[in-house]
């Protein structure tokens, strides 16, 4: 398809902290006892795009994150691994690497990206349209009580995450407008100068970027150039092509499109449900088929297209970049979206390892995993999570909508609610966690109380 494919791993996120480290970067955090980043690599495998380059920020995250590539897709994946600097957002890390995009469209794909989308599909539309950008859209996810916040449990009411403002053409194949979740507490305004060059335009605030693009080389290099202070693809690249897109258009009178010519306000509604409108004529073609002029009227075909993708309802699509998203997506790779997790699971709805051993009266329940070599003692209970490798649990220990991660100990009578717990920590006997993160090698101990709070070494 002669796509050149960039994964945009990540570092150490701040808004995963304590789960991430130098040991542990965003792309190493396990989903359902797998690297959040196998998901992407193997959707891309399934799609034939295997020749990728993985940018990583920071040295030693890249190191970490190269060893394990090179180990798990050994000829399967031609993957080159990039180091860049950190913190320097999406944008400037595509600007780092610009001496190695040489083909013709590249394809840019978020490395925290949990999904069964078809990347190809996206790759033929972008094709299929000549656009200089595709961007694919997802329904927006449900999770629990904040984005960034507790892990959260069953007797959470979930909540819609933030939502991204969405204009389309009626078709819903073209990209007419793209603003932030934060408009949707706002009138949003749109240009009346789009309106009259679009004829119709339905406004969405149930999609949600899923931070996987299709570009045409040329047109984004270019940009990326001009716009050194350009950071973000989402934040600034996409809007700016969007609004590009709008006014290089010559209208039916012959006059160019100026910057402004007036606002339209649009009442933002529901902001769970979608806010749809109807706007200008319904009758006036469709922007991107108007060509040369009659009646010595000058039509102009817009200088590039920015069309979008939107997946189908039924597929799954979520980003890891909260602790909040983190939880969500465990839970539910070992739920109804377990079809993702490439395992079998039992006829009780979960997996516990052949190696794993469960004392006497202890029960893990459906939607579970107990992974390899990890011992529990008697009278245990598990519901709703996912135990890691090699972890030591004692006797009378209740893990309920968790995430417990490898070689952890805990001690007997423990109880732990919506938590998470990473590795080689230490729970001492009877402690009790909800809500809580307890990072890597830290020690919980014996007899304490914690809600909704971070445990990490100083």
């Amino acid at each position: 398809m002669d796509f050149q494919v960039v994964v945009l791993a990540g570092g150490t996120s701040k808004n995963l902290l304590p789960l991430v480290s130098k040991e542990v970067p965003k792309a190493l955090l396990p989903v359902a006892n797998r690297p959040v980043l196998s998901y992407v690599l193997e959707q891309l495998e399934l799609s034939n795009l295997k020749d990728l380059i993985v940018v990583v920020e920071g040295e030693d995250a890249a190191i970490h994150v190269g060893g394990w590539i090179s180990n798990a897709y050994v000829d399967r994946l031609h993957v080159e691994v990039a180091a860049v600097h950190e913190e320097v957002g999406t944008a400037g890390a595509l600007r780092a690497i610009a001496h190695h995009l040489t083909a013709n469209d590249i394809l840019v794909v978020s490395g925290d990206l949990v999904f069964d989308v078809p990347p190809g599909a996206l790759a033929a539309a972008h094709r299929k349209h000549n656009a200089v950008v595709t961007t694919m859209l997802c329904p927006a996810p449900v999770s629990g009580p904040t984005e960034s916040g507790s892990s959260g449990g069953k007797d959470k009411i979930k909540k819609p995450r933030r939502y991204n403002i969405i204009g389309l053409d009626p078709s819903k194949q073209f990209l007419l407008h793209i603003g932030t979740g934060a408009e949707v507490e706002k009138d949003i305004r749109i240009q009346k100068s789009i309106l009259r060059a679009v004829g119709q335009m339905e406004i969405r605030a149930d999609l949600m970027d899923a931070h996987m693009y299709a570009f045409k080389r040329s047109v984004l290099q270019e940009v990326l150039d001009e716009k050194d202070e350009f950071q973000s693809l989402k934040e600034d690249v996409l809007p700016y092509l969007v609004r590009s897109q709008l006014k290089s258009e010559v209208l039916f009178s012959g006059v160019p499109q100026t910057e402004e010519n007036g606002n339209e306000k649009v009442s933002s509604q529901n902001n769970q449900a979608v806010v749809s409108r109807i706007m200008a004529n319904a009758s006036t073609p469709s922007f991107h088929e108007l060509s040369s002029g009659y009646n010595g009227s000058t039509h102009v075909r817009r200088i590039h297209k920015c069309c979008a993708y939107i997946a189908s309802e039924s597929r799954y699509c979520q980003r890891l970049n909260s602790i909040q998203a983190f939880s969500d997506i465990n839970r539910d790779v070992i739920g109804d979206a377990s079809h993702l997790s490439g395992y079998s699971f039992s006829a009780h709805n979960n997996i516990i390892h052949p190696s794993a051993q469960l004392g006497t009266r202890t029960t893990v329940g459906p939607h579970c995993m107990l992974w390899e070599g990890s011992q529990m003692g008697d009278k245990c209970s598990v519901k709703r999570s996912v135990i890691g490798r090699h972890c030591r649990i004692g006797s009378n220990v209740k893990v309920v909508n968790s995430v417990v991660m490898n070689h952890v100990t805990i001690g007997d009578g423990c109880s732990i609610h919506g938590s998470v717990i990473c590795s080689n920590a230490q729970l001492q006997e009877r402690a009790v966690l909800k809500d809580c993160q307890v990072g890597a090698g830290f020690v919980v101990t014996a007899g304490s109380e914690h809600k909704g709070e971070s445990l990490a070494r100083k």
